[in-house]
């Protein structure tokens, strides 16, 4: 007979969560829920709060101050993890349940682990309709959590409790599955919660999840090695799921092998180090000059482990009309794309299985020389904008960038999501010349405003585990700031130390900069053209680092003028704050609105025909790319 033990469905949740354990990249074993993020109310205080607090020595509640905040820690966590390690948030009903579900959305873009357990009404409804319920006049069996299953990998309601035992396995391969991975959401009722039942203890033996490695089709393999030997001109583009296999140094090895040129998406980017003559830049309209042009010559494209999203094909207009497309990917759904030739499987494993089949071929060494040539143009261009001013005299975003990068070690980590920060970190950050595993979170999948101040608090958390005294840094500018700041308080609060740089420009400036690079009038973006009746647009400022040291984080504030100089000694002031305080160092500089690092590439926007930019906007879409060879 199958032993059982009584618990409630909470417990046995919390208890399977306790025994779940996963791999690190380099074998490491460790805890597969690293930890839970929660804010308690009804709907989940009881019954998921009571099986938390009974094993809270095993598996760590952090008290968040918003849902959506400590939700995009969680994912934060999950990336600097690798995808190896998972964090779960769990919430009240209703409001507090919806206020995750812009989280949900960033990692099902970005791809990443996350396991939410929001509140739910009652299975029973004999209270209905109870605070907080949003009813549906149609459709009695729909709540709010509905709303999570367009942004979820694998969504289920518990409405029994021995429903744990059939959903559980498919949480754990979907967390841990490199081609589908992403948001797990279990919508948990209230009373199903502390409904009882008899477990099979086997049900809570501990139980290694390994991520796999599946292996391509030979054939694919083949077909894509007899494309690159009749190519002379193909690039290499290094994607996430190159960081997420481990696969850097072997991409780097085949690369050198072949004599190919590699550029890094955004979420790819610091899997290379810069200092190596095939490493031509960051890609796409984000990325560099010299990465653009080698794209817009190439006749191959190997596109290892990435979605190729439209900055990093600067919306399918930056290759030629002739290109073909090589796609290696664990996710069939993103290797088929473009009609590209699909090679589906671990990065690890293709790019070995590829490199037997591509004995004795080298790409033109012309090409191969063109990458270094090119690749040192845009060094000099990135210096020369950390060199000067803005034209006002005020720092620029390339000098904050530069600033950063100068002062960090090969373990320290920095991360951005939203405004002008990704396009200013992806094509002016310069990585080490040895790579031990990325180094940057480049959130551009959502580009969610606001992760930038509680993804750091994540990101620490778990780089805290693997990289003990390196350092996370989070760059953002005022408009993320005011969107979502409250997670400051929960790193001060907990202990956990990072460097937050916030770059106050007066507004939105980056939309501002596409609405009036395109001929609109500037307006509602910069507090100066947003003051409408009433509005005290010149009167009215937030003081950053007051409101930053409320929060209890501490606090360097780069006065208006400042030099470079000025702002390193801010910076390793911020830095040392940090660490010997173990508490986020928030520093606040003023940037210029107007100074970019510019790439060159175009982006589609909808542009009305009576708008000036209507005829690059014409003339770009002409030659986008809708299907490959």
């Amino acid at each position: 007979m199958t032993a059982t033990v009584r618990l409630t469905t909470a417990q046995a949740l919390v208890r399977w969560l306790v025994a779940q354990r996963g791999e690190l990249l380099d074998g490491t074993e460790v805890p597969l829920f690293a930890g839970v993020f929660g804010i308690f109310g009804h709907g989940n205080v009881l019954g998921l709060g009571t099986a938390l607090h009974e094993v809270r020595d095993q598996l760590p509640t952090w008290r968040g101050q918003t849902e959506q905040g400590m939700a995009l820690a969680a994912v934060a966590y999950a990336k600097a993890s690798d995808r190896r390690q998972v964090m779960v948030a769990t919430s009240s009903v209703g409001p507090g349940a919806l206020n995750m579900v812009t989280a949900a959305g960033v990692a099902h873009a970005n791809r990443l682990p996350l396991l939410l357990l929001p509140g739910d009404t009652f299975t029973g409804r004999a209270p209905d309709p109870v605070l907080q319920q949003v009813e549906r006049f149609d459709d009695a069996t729909v709540s709010v959590n509905d709303a999570f299953r367009p942004v979820s990998r694998y969504f289920d309601r518990i409405t029994r409790a021995e429903q744990l035992l059939a959903s559980l396995p498919q949480v754990a391969r979907v967390l841990t599955d490199p081609g589908d991975c992403g948001p797990v959401v279990l919508a948990m009722p209230q009373d199903v919660q502390v409904e009882e039942f008899d477990f099979p203890v086997g049900m809570f033996a501990p139980r290694l999840n390994r991520v796999p490695r599946p292996r391509p089709d030979g054939r694919d393999v083949q077909a894509a090695a007899e494309i690159l030997r009749a190519s002379r001109r193909p690039l290499i583009v290094c994607g996430g799921g190159v960081r997420y296999s481990g696969a850097g140094r072997q991409l780097l090895d085949f690369a050198t092998a072949h004599g190919i040129a590699v550029t890094e998406t955004a979420a790819g980017r610091t899997m290379l180090p810069d200092p190596h003559p095939l490493n031509v830049g960051p890609l796409g309209t984000i990325g560099s000059a010299s990465a653009n042009a080698l794209a817009a010559d190439a006749d191959v494209i190997v596109a290892v482990g990435t979605r190729l999203q439209d900055f990093t094909t600067s919306s399918w207009s930056l290759f030629p009309a002739d290109v073909r497309l090589v796609t290696i990917n664990a996710a069939r759904f993103d290797a088929v794309k473009h009609a590209g030739h699909a090679v589906v499987g671990d990065a690890r494993e293709c790019l070995a299985e590829l490199a037997e089949s591509l004995t004795g071929w080298n790409a033109a060494s012309d090409w191969t020389a063109l990458a270094a040539s090119e690749r040192a143009g845009w060094d000099a261009h990135i210096d020369g904008l950390r060199a000067g001013a803005a034209p006002d005299g005020s720092l620029t975003y390339a000098q904050v960038v530069g600033v950063v990068n100068d002062a960090s070690g090969p373990d320290d980590y920095v991360l951005g999501s939203s405004g002008g920060i990704p396009g200013e970190l992806n094509g002016g950050w310069r990585t080490g010349p040895a790579t031990a595993g990325a180094t940057m979170d480049l959130e551009y999948g959502f580009s969610c405003m606001g992760y930038e101040t509680a993804g750091p608090w994540g990101a620490a958390m778990a780089r805290a585990r693997t990289h003990p005294g390196a350092l996370v840094t989070a760059l953002l500018g005022d408009g993320s700031y005011l969107m979502l700041n409250s997670e400051l308080f929960s790193a001060a609060f907990a202990g956990h130390p990072f460097v937050a740089v916030v770059c106050d420009n007066g507004g939105y400036a980056v939309i501002h900069r596409l609405q009036t690079g395109q001929g609109a009038a500037g307006f509602n973006n910069m507090f100066t053209d947003s003051a409408g009746p009433g509005a005290k647009a010149d009167a009215v400022r937030v003081d950053f680092a007051a409101h930053a040291a409320a929060l209890g984080c501490a606090v360097v504030d780069v006065a208006s003028g400042a030099s470079v100089d000025d702002l390193r000694d801010g910076y390793a002031k911020a830095r040392a704050l940090a660490s010997g305080e173990r508490r986020p160092a928030v520093l606040v500089c003023r940037t210029s609105p107007s100074a970019w690092t510019e790439s060159g590439a175009w982006w589609e926007v909808g542009v009305p025909a009576a708008l000036t930019g209507r005829a690059d906007y014409d003339e770009a879409k002409a030659r986008q790319l809708r299907w490959t060879s």
